[in-house]
């Protein structure tokens, strides 16, 4: 026994050199990856910083958000705008809305972001915008819900509905609030006016109901209530705008749910016979929207389409009372169609009358550039974007500001003027 346990110590003895230089290089091969990886965590491997824009951002939380959105004439981009464009150039960062934002000037970048709008762009409004208007508006929606809004929305305002029961519904409407104004004598606001009547004809559009009718003021009224508290700021207690105005929204779409249960009695009834003459029962039939996506979809039109052209209406009435030569313009057009539609023997207008309108439509043109019912856009970048020689992270805010492209001095001469004639020479330039 004992000469068997001296042999095996023996050859352990023999084998432990061996032993201890493996477990040196184990120890040396660790250590070094060890002492490798310590001095990687203490510096870690250094990546290329972004060459972001100019600019800066403001206060904490807050940032420049405040100076942004500090009121201006529509005709200017305002002071703030000025001075960063001045001191940063055309596409500069901030601190917008609680969060990093590059904003945009730049008549190409407002134009690349249009142009790659899903790809490397989306909408990407306030929170304080969903909490109103509703999570399946379509200025909330991204992607494949977004698209699926807007194809419902562009599919029933067809070229078909467009000619055959648009066109007739805004000459009805028109003559109706025409006829309404008060003697030569009389005053009246036109911005009243003009709220009033794309009001009236957006709720024709969507719903079916007629100007004048009970129900339809009451909700014009709310609908009043509810405009005010989508541009204030969201602080949602008792007494503020933006509280007021959810209470308006509940009971818009109280209105608009009742709309939607009658019309649903109807078509069971008569075999769905109804047919869509309005967006209501268009989304009714051809989608398959659930109830709180339609609501939502037609509180957002009803918003948009009301917002946009009621304000397009008032700056135009504005622009043209100091201009009498565009007045005269669009007189002699308007005449001269007249003319052609009683050598027609017709007394209603067509959509060839309404393609013969060449002057009108440079004055809309030149209304909607010097006016700039929409200033900027509410945007996010979903891809790292390079631009110019700027690099623009995913996840920051981008605005483009259309407002000030509209106003830029090398791009319309005399940007400040209202002149509708600029638009005849920019189609013979691209002619």
């Amino acid at each position: 026994m004992g000469a068997m346990m001296a042999s095996i110590a023996s050859e352990l003895l023999f084998f432990l050199p061996f032993i201890l230089l493996a477990l040196l290089t184990f120890y040396t091969t660790n250590a070094a990856k060890c002492h490798g990886a310590h001095r990687r965590w203490l510096r870690p491997t250094k990546k290329k910083r972004p060459n972001l824009p100019p600019g800066s951002s403001g206060w904490p939380f807050v940032g420049e958000t405040f100076a942004y959105l500090r009121p201006h004439p529509a005709t200017s981009v305002g002071r703030f705008m000025e001075q960063h464009v001045a001191r940063y150039g055309k596409i500069y960062r901030s601190s917008l809305f609680g969060e990093r934002t590059v904003v945009s000037a730049d008549a190409g970048l407002n134009r690349y972001i249009l142009q790659n709008e899903g790809r490397l762009f989306e909408c990407s409004y306030p929170r304080s915008i969903g909490g109103i208007l509703g999570k399946w508006s379509m200025l909330v929606l991204v992607g494949d819900a977004h698209r699926e809004m807007r194809a419902i929305s562009l599919n029933f305002l067809s070229s078909v509905r467009l000619r055959a029961v648009l066109l007739p519904e805004v000459e009805r409407h028109t003559l109706l609030v025409l006829r309404s104004w008060p003697p030569a004598d009389g005053a009246f606001s036109a911005q009243h006016e003009a709220k009033k009547f794309t009001f009236n004809l957006m709720a024709k559009n969507i719903m079916s109901m007629d100007p004048g009718e009970e129900e339809t003021e009451r909700l014009r009224l709310e609908y009043i209530t509810f405009m005010k508290g989508v541009v204030s700021a969201p602080l949602n207690f008792p007494g503020t705008a933006y509280w007021k105005a959810l209470k308006s929204r509940a009971s818009i779409l109280g209105v608009i749910e009742r709309k939607m249960e009658d019309r649903l009695e109807k078509m069971s009834k008569e075999n769905s016979s109804v047919e869509e003459d309005d967006l209501l029962g268009w989304a009714l039939k051809q989608s398959n929207l659930s109830k709180e996506q339609i609501l939502d979809l037609l509180l957002s039109l009803l918003f948009a389409g009301h917002e946009t052209s009621s304000m397009a209406l008032a700056l135009a009435i504005f622009f043209l009372e100091g201009c009498p030569k565009a007045v005269q313009e669009l007189r002699e057009e308007h005449l001269e169609i007249a003319r052609r539609q009683r050598q027609r023997g017709e007394s209603k207008l067509s959509w060839e009358d309404y393609k013969e309108m060449v002057f009108t439509q440079c004055v809309i043109n030149e209304t909607l550039r010097l006016g700039n019912v929409v200033r900027f856009l509410h945007r996010k970048v979903i891809r790292d974007v390079h631009y110019n020689g700027y690099d623009i992270p995913r996840g920051w805010k981008i605005l483009p500001v259309l407002a000030a492209v509209h106003l830029d001095s090398s791009l319309y001469e005399d940007p400040n003027q209202f002149n509708p004639w600029r638009w005849k020479n920019l189609e013979k330039e691209h002619a």
